[in-house]
């Protein structure tokens, strides 16, 4: 007998998604993993849940974390190294998460992740007043703009058009994957509800820091809401960062 009724499928991994292209693994830079045991514990986690490729991007702060793309390469090289024989089956890669702030330049050796996108955030207490001459310094210099959790910004939750005219301009948005099961609060899982139903996003990433995200993030992956939530929706992880897709 035909059966018309299809049992409910339980996704509990991120195979989906594939690469997460917001995370702060590197040790000991930023306020990210702590040392380098802490960054392959991760690693092997991020590895369990269907991660397939991993693109660091520490912060760029002139006033608290002065990096430079010298000291975030560094980093990845002392991860790279202790990988050695360790058979993961995971890429590692990097590049930064820039703060706009007064002391921000839109410079030409900027840490990138593929295909020039450039990955930034701003403060959570206002918006920086010289957001959009900023972007279009960027643009102007082939840089595709890739605002950082914009559900996170609780400045626009009254002020949703300026969402708006950011994707006008043609700034791309990263959903942090906490942000739709409340981690962050009730007013930022609305905002990224929000976003999602006027399909603004145009990838998703972890953004994690520490053991508290990750534990949670392991919890709403391995009961099946996550996918539940945002599997179906069209993030471009794979199609824009995957180094497969870029090698052909």
């Amino acid at each position: 007998m035909i059966s018309f009724f299809h049992k409910k499928i339980k996704v509990t991994d991120v195979e989906w998604l594939g690469v997460d292209m917001h995370s702060h693994l590197l040790p000991g830079i930023d306020d990210g993993v702590k040392d380098i045991g802490q960054s392959i514990a991760f690693i092997k986690e991020l590895k369990e849940l269907g991660f397939t490729e991993l693109i660091c991007t520490p912060h760029i702060f002139s006033e608290i974390y002065p990096n430079t793309p010298e000291t975030i390469t560094d980093a990845l090289t002392q991860v790279k190294t202790a990988l050695t024989g360790i058979d993961l089956n995971v890429e590692i890669n990097t590049a930064a998460e820039y703060m706009i702030d007064e002391t921000f330049q839109a410079c030409e050796d900027l840490l990138c992740l593929p295909g020039k996108h450039i990955l930034v955030e701003m403060s959570y207490a206002y918006e920086m007043p010289k957001m959009e001459t900023i972007i279009f310094d960027l643009q102007l210099k082939g840089y595709q703009v890739i605002l950082a959790h914009p559900e996170r910004y609780n400045f626009y939750h009254k002020q949703l058009d300026k969402y708006s005219r950011l994707k006008d301009i043609g700034v791309l948005f990263q959903l942090n994957l906490l942000s739709v099961n409340g981690y962050y609060g009730k007013d930022i899982k609305w905002a990224s509800n929000y976003l999602l139903e006027k399909g603004f996003y145009d990838m998703a990433a972890t953004d994690l820091h520490h053991e508290g995200h990750l534990n949670t993030l392991k919890s709403i992956v391995s009961n099946g809401s996550l996918y539940k939530i945002i599997g179906r929706y069209p993030f471009k992880n794979k199609e824009l960062f995957s180094s497969k897709k870029i090698k052909k």
